[in-house]
């Protein structure tokens, strides 16, 4: 009932159009119940009398009618067209906060969950809340009036036939609340299933090359198969409790046929019911079942579209873990002096401890570089400070305020960060160096590419910088993404620069190139490096070796090669 309520605020932008498209429903349901009723006061008043009576009638009948049905058929437009359109835009509003609420979550959540699943979430999980939206209320309107208005109808035609009529359909709605408890978990297993297979495919899709290098097309369809048929059988489950639930309720639908036939013709014989009123009876048993009908599928349909409402609810009712505090300040006029005051750090679904009372002091416009092993915790620094996670103990500043005072985007907007995984969006070069700037001019953003080293490169391109880089940059080489990836943080141009292993993958040339770039990035830039290639980092104002005990060194290239240490050992092999 809980869903059901956050489902139904859902309606609250759009209450006009849905209050009047259930002021049509009923219009509707008033036409349809009107005309039994009508016909049945017609032929015991007006078509008992003479001709010259009828005739002088029929016009009015005709013009009645005409009006009518005409206003039903318009009421029927605005059910169908607008209706749709109010359930197609609450579609886009749910979409449009997941997809919000997607970039809120923190690392921490979408390393424990399946991207593919999420997936999933934003898009087929969706599909029919559109058409619950709609069709939800207005049917289960329309069905109450005309299961209402007919039984009242049918009441107060013969009061014996109507009891048995209600018993059928009390037992009817007892066997379909108990048949509803299968189904709602059955459609949820569904969602899930399906859920599964974005995310194999997904996985294989993105991994296509490690695929086909390795020749694992037939481990990767044995699992793809693996989730497919888990999927199906999901459906069957779920087709078994729905033909069970459908062919049931049409059982009981044929028991009222029967009832009043049989019953209709016991009281007939016994006097207490007339021919003429049953078979007005039937006409009002054929807009009593047809309701029915429409609420047996609508069961269907909520239940498709609740499935999936709750598993967005399950992301949207997630809180993310890093979010602005209550009375956040921007940061601005940033001189870029970064302090890590006593930090300890483990992740929050492990005790290990990554960090213990680290501290690490860079003023404005200086270069640090982090070495060490693999597992270290140089990544985890580097993380904390645009609080990607949160320290566990001690604090990080940047020119003396807490970053947890900060506001996150203004935070996020001071740093700039080249990583050795660079990821470029499907789309051209110039839309790929404009997201440092997403309102950069075309002159910043072919100065940035000079700046990068990647002018010359691109002009030799036949599309320049129009050019399509391919999904995840899949036209271009490892160096060249790199050089985008630079020229996206020069035209950010932030006080504070992360470079994560920024040439660790690329040969001899294309490092040579992006040091250049690079060294170019950092001038007056407050720069934490992390870097295996030691010669990349000589030139660093303060070099820190990290290993899972802390900070095992610290000082100048000289200096801690003349301590001949861990750094000297890893400088010399």
């Amino acid at each position: 009932m809980n869903t059901l309520k956050k489902f139904i605020s859902y309606y609250r932008p759009y209450r006009a159009v849905f209050y009047f498209d259930l002021f049509c429903a009923a219009v509707i349901s008033v036409v349809d119940l009107a005309y039994p009723q009508l016909l049945r006061s017609l032929t015991k008043t007006l078509f008992t009398g003479n001709k010259s009576a009828i005739l002088g009638a029929l016009p009015w009948l005709f013009l009645i009618l005409l009006i009518m049905y005409t206003i039903q058929s318009l009421c029927k437009y605005y059910v169908t067209c607008q209706g749709h359109i109010m359930g197609a835009k609450m579609e886009r509003d749910m979409r449009k906060q997941l997809f919000e609420h997607y970039e809120k979550l923190s690392f921490s959540y979408y390393s424990t969950h399946n991207s593919g699943q999420m997936m999933s979430k934003l898009v087929s999980d969706l599909f029919d809340i559109s058409e619950l939206a709609h069709h939800g209320p207005e049917n289960l309107f329309i069905s109450l009036v005309k299961i209402i208005g007919s039984f009242v109808f049918l009441f107060l035609i013969n009061q014996k036939l109507a009891l048995p009529l209600l018993l059928l359909v009390i037992l009817m709605i007892l066997f379909s609340i108990r048949q509803n408890k299968k189904m709602q978990q059955t459609f949820l297993e569904n969602r899930i299933r399906i859920g599964d297979i974005n995310a194999s495919l997904q996985d294989t899709l993105s991994g296509i090359r490690v695929v086909q290098s390795f020749a694992n097309e037939d481990t990767e369809l044995h699992k793809f198969n693996h989730s497919n048929e888990a999927f199906l059988e999901s459906k069957k489950d779920n087709y078994r409790c729905m033909g069970t639930f459908m062919s049931s309720n049409l059982f009981f639908q044929g028991m009222m046929y029967l009832t009043t036939l049989i019953y209709g013709g016991y009281l007939i014989a016994m006097g207490q019911m007339q021919a003429a009123d049953l078979a007005m009876y039937a006409l009002y048993i054929g807009i009593f079942i047809s309701p029915i009908q429409i609420l047996v599928e609508l069961v269907e349909m909520l239940q498709k579209g609740l499935s999936g409402f709750r598993r967005y609810l399950e992301v949207v009712e997630t809180e993310p873990e890093i979010q602005d505090k209550e009375g956040a300040i921007d940061l601005e006029n940033v001189k870029g002096d970064v302090c890590y005051d006593n930090v300890s750090f483990h992740y929050s679904d492990d005790n290990k401890t990554v960090l213990s009372q680290v501290s690490i002091h860079i003023p404005a416009g200086k270069s640090v570089a982090l070495v060490g092993p693999s597992g270290g915790g140089k990544t985890t620094i580097c993380s904390l400070l645009p609080r990607f996670y949160d320290v566990t103990a001690g604090k990080v500043t940047i020119d003396g305020k807490d970053v947890r005072d900060l506001t996150l985007k203004s935070l996020r907007n001071q740093i700039g960060m080249v990583q050795q995984d660079v990821y470029l969006f499907d789309g051209t070069i110039r839309e790929n160096i404009a997201y440092g700037k997403p309102d950069a001019t075309d002159e910043e953003i072919k100065e940035a590419a000079r700046r990068a080293n990647m002018d010359d490169f691109i002009m030799q391109l036949p599309e320049q910088y129009d050019t399509y880089v391919g999904e995840k940059g899949a036209r271009l080489s490892g160096g060249q993404k790199q050089r985008i990836s630079i020229a996206r943080v020069f035209l950010k141009n932030p006080p504070i620069l992360i470079l994560d292993e920024a040439t660790s993958a690329l040969d001899n040339e294309s490092e040579r190139y992006i040091q250049k770039s690079l060294e170019e990035l950092s001038k007056n830039r407050t720069t934490i490096t992390i870097a295996h290639r030691l010669s990349t980092i000589k030139r660093s104002d303060e070099i820190i070796v990290i290993t899972e005990d802390g900070i095992a060194e610290r000082g100048t290239h000289e200096t801690l090669l003349a301590k001949n240490g861990i750094y000297a050992r890893y400088y010399n092999l």
